[in-house]
């Protein structure tokens, strides 16, 4: 890496997932946001996501940043395949009832690729 950055071995990119609440009805819809930032550390890169964080909320009616922001130092350049985040959590849960309880709970805004 090249600049500045290059002479605290904590500096590099960094990734940060931030959570939002919009207002709706029937239900709010929560939205996850992983944003990358070059940064000298962690509290820089924590700070400019949470600053990114709440102006990004103030562009949409009954949108609030709820505070939750969570850093991952990238290993690699971003690039092609590169890992942009990772969160390890310790569970009990067998894998199908880990994925319902956290990631399949059937309220998710998403589409499906059939398998061919």
């Amino acid at each position: 890496m090249d600049g500045p950055l290059t002479k605290d071995p904590e500096s590099g990119w960094f990734s940060v997932r931030c959570v939002f609440r919009f207002a709706g009805e029937p239900l709010p819809t929560y939205e996850e946001r992983i944003t990358l930032w070059r940064a000298g550390g962690f509290e820089q890169a924590m700070a400019l996501a949470e600053d990114e964080a709440r102006k990004y909320a103030e562009m949409f009616d009954g949108c609030e940043y709820i505070g939750l922001a969570q850093g991952y130092r990238l290993y690699d350049e971003p690039g092609h395949g590169a890992e942009a985040f990772s969160l390890m959590r310790d569970s009990s849960l067998d894998p199908d009832s880990y994925l319902t309880s956290f990631f399949d709970t059937g309220d998710e805004r998403q589409g499906r690729i059939d398998a061919q």
